[in-house]
């Protein structure tokens, strides 16, 4: 199996310090929080920005000063994945004009965001078309099998690119209370999507992460990662560790997943590795 790509989402679209008071939001916290994920062992950081009043934004300035923080305070290594989210505030439109306004080494797009309907389909999949030539290192956020069928057939008419594809599969319920645990994702949840996209599609071709919401997270990544797969961690899905209490950091996420799959003998990729590997999505199909 490939070396684990370890990606840390560490404040996702809607928490705030009122709900968490140790979630970095602000440029300077997130770039510092990256440091010390990076130094633990993550190859990427999957990037949500807030605006003043720690509200989701996709606002470009505010990108790139944060990003900017990043590479000065964490180094030029750690790969950063921009969110495309729309958090119920722009449209596939406007996703579509700050990425590429944007413009950087990685995004994520949520399928059923770009493709509500269909009337959607042409004008996102020329994007993702143009995202794979512009070099940027996209990876398909999909919720549903439904999504991954779908999914699956526009990969197989030959109207996503890429040798490789990499996708995300999201577990649990999203923005439900932390607390309530009815809402955590399972671990059992995880088999259908494998069992769907090996149907549809070959795992052999995809770079799969999974996220999970709850604080199951961390045994869920261990299925994960014994099934080839890698894990996205951190604040914007769970601030649990597996014994229950508090972790202090996204950083103890990191440190605790990594503990947990010693005994897996998958090497954990560096930037530079998780690069590489990554870089099969930009090439053409043989």
């Amino acid at each position: 199996m490939e070396p684990i790509i370890i990606d840390v989402a560490p404040n996702g679209a809607k928490k705030t310090t009122a709900d968490l008071p140790n979630i970095p939001v602000t440029a300077e916290s997130i770039a510092y929080a990256a440091r010390e994920f990076a130094k633990a062992g993550a190859a990427m950081v999957h990037l949500h920005v807030r605006d003043d009043n720690q509200k989701h934004t996709l606002d470009p300035e505010i990108y790139s000063q944060t990003i900017s923080a990043i590479r000065e305070v964490a180094g030029d290594d750690l790969i950063i994945q921009c969110t495309s989210e729309s958090g119920g505030i722009y449209t596939p439109k406007q996703q579509m004009e700050i990425i590429t306004q944007l413009h950087p080494e990685a995004a994520s797009v949520a399928l059923r965001e770009f493709i509500p309907d269909s009337s959607h389909e042409a004008s996102a999949l020329a994007f993702f078309a143009d995202l794979f030539a512009e070099g940027i290192l996209t990876q398909y956020v999909l919720y549903s099998l439904d999504e991954v069928r779908y999914f699956a057939k526009l990969r197989k008419d030959g109207k996503i690119p890429g040798k490789k594809v990499s996708v995300l599969f999201v577990l649990g319920q999203k923005y439900a209370s932390i607390n309530d645990k009815s809402t955590w994702a399972l671990s059992d949840q995880l088999d259908p999507f494998l069992e769907s996209f090996d149907g549809e599609l070959l795992l052999s071709e995809t770079i799969w992460h999974v996220c999970a919401f709850g604080g199951y997270e961390n045994s869920i990544m261990q299925k994960v990662t014994k099934c080839g797969g890698n894990p996205r961690i951190g604040f914007e899905n769970n601030h649990f560790l597996a014994d229950g209490s508090l972790a202090k950091n996204n950083a103890d996420l990191v440190l605790q997943y990594i503990k947990s799959v010693e005994t897996t003998h998958r090497e954990i990729a560096t930037p530079a590795k998780a690069r590489i590997i990554l870089g099969q999505t930009l090439e053409n199909k043989s």
